[in-house]
């Protein structure tokens, strides 16, 4: 074990987060304290904050922003992409105020950032001056790493409260003129919030936002073409696929009409909206072979009950699928129910290793597979435990035969695997499926 790790066992995580409330601070003071010189949207919630960053970013830029955005799945600035390598959302030390200076500098207008409960344990939404705070939606998740639901739900509102007392700005861009949420050329901060979420009420309670609205998707349906929804009385249009794509839309429409664009650019924009990197994602060469590759990065069971009504529409004549559940204690609890919503739904299971950190992978496996025992699942027959991911994924493939769809879920676009001791190697599920496809036949 390093002498790093050791710290780290040794610590209460309280004492050892006062570092990074160090760096956020030194962060915004090295970098001349670039949230003052832009309009800042975060983005928080259980699910759907990446899917719902990458939506509105299209949607601003449509209606003529300039937009850089921090999120799980990539950096983005002024049209500049790069996927997010880091195996974090919102990355340590300088890294949210460096990457702010850069959208300062490349002349972009609002910045969207990604900000999670535990970012905010860790103080690094500090000295990040926010306008606009969306909360996606809030149900039990990640509750093994905050001690139980309620300590999730108040680092949730905790992100709220700050942003609510934060300083309001003034900026000078003619695009801010004429904005509805703003007062003499101050912007005033306001709140987005689901209006489906039972906790809905509780984050506007006790906070000093200038402005509240909440947003709700109504009769939503599904098709193989796409969304069609209904937002406060209007109908919407999307080209993508997953029912909960409808609310993640309907908080874009919410911050879109904030900022004053019209219900007729925002139509325009939701018509054409693209689905963000391995979420949903169909692997095109797949096509050739008959049968079809969905890449997705849903990793707890509400995500992947989603993800199955999904393949409902597709109408496959068998589903196979790859998963596992992620280590490094992460919400143990959930690897049993995973089990058995894809013993359930799946066809053909091919359990297999996930980001195990410090666990024994197999350990981890053994627990999803029982799982998908505990529901009729016959080990060998249709239930398999296949340690190497890149093994596991080559079998899937091989098994598929036309009309068949294969879903390989838990890490989307992710670009790196965490193993134990700190180690992280060079990993991207849709490149491996793509190397098997293209250098390989079905059934090899």
């Amino acid at each position: 074990m390093s002498l790093k790790q050791s710290i780290k066992n040794i610590l209460p995580k309280r004492i050892l987060n006062i570092r990074h409330l160090f760096y956020a601070w030194w962060g915004s003071v090295k970098y001349h304290h670039p949230s003052e010189e832009l309009l800042v949207i975060g983005i928080t919630g259980t699910s759907g904050k990446s899917s719902t960053i990458h939506f509105l970013r299209q949607t601003l830029e449509f209606a003529g922003f300039r937009v850089g955005s921090l999120s799980t799945v990539d950096f983005y600035i002024n049209g500049e992409l790069k996927l997010n390598d880091k195996k974090m959302t919102m990355v340590g030390k300088y890294f949210i105020q460096e990457k702010l200076r850069e959208m300062v500098d490349k002349k972009c207008d609002i910045a969207i950032v990604e900000t999670t409960s535990e970012g905010y344990l860790q103080y690094r939404h500090k000295f990040i001056n926010y306008d606009t705070i969306v909360l996606t939606n809030l149900y039990p998740e990640h509750l093994e790493h905050h001690g139980g639901f309620e300590n999730y739900k108040a680092a949730k509102l905790g992100i709220f409260q700050y942003v609510s007392r934060s300083r309001n700005k003034v900026l000078n861009d003619v695009k801010f003129k004429a904005l509805e949420n703003t007062c003499c050329n101050e912007i005033i901060k306001t709140a987005i919030v689901n209006g489906r979420s039972e906790y809905a009420d509780e984050f506007f309670v006790h906070n000093c936002f200038n402005k509240v609205i909440k947003f709700k998707a109504e009769n939503v349906s599904a098709e193989k073409e796409g969304l069609n929804f209904v937002v406060d009385n209007e109908k919407y249009f999307a080209p993508i696929h997953g029912e909960h794509n409808a609310e993640n839309l309907a908080a874009v429409i919410a911050v879109a009409k904030s900022l004053n664009i019209s219900e007729e650019k925002i139509k325009q924009a939701i018509s054409k909206i693209k689905s963000p990197p391995g979420r949903i994602e169909f692997i095109s060469e797949a096509e050739k072979f008959g049968f079809k590759v969905i890449v997705d990065y849903a990793f707890e069971p509400v995500a992947l009950a989603g993800l199955y009504k999904v393949a409902e529409l597709l109408q496959p004549k068998r589903v196979i699928h790859v998963c596992g559940s992620t280590g490094g204690g992460r919400d143990k609890a959930r690897r049993e129910p995973i089990g058995k919503l894809v013993g359930e739904k799946a066809d053909i299971f091919i359990v297999t290793d996930e980001d195990p950190y410090d666990e024994e992978p197999m350990e981890i496996i053994k627990t999803v597979s029982a799982g998908a025992q505990s529901v009729g699942k016959k080990l060998g027959v249709n239930l398999f435990e296949v340690l190497d991911r890149g093994e596991a994924i080559k079998k899937a493939i091989g098994l598929a035969q036309p009309n068949d769809l294969v879903l390989i879920t838990g890490k989307g676009s992710e670009q790196k695997m965490c193993l134990a001791g700190e180690k992280m190697i060079d990993w991207d599920d849709r490149e491996i499926v793509k190397q098997f496809l293209i250098s390989n036949s079905p059934n090899f």
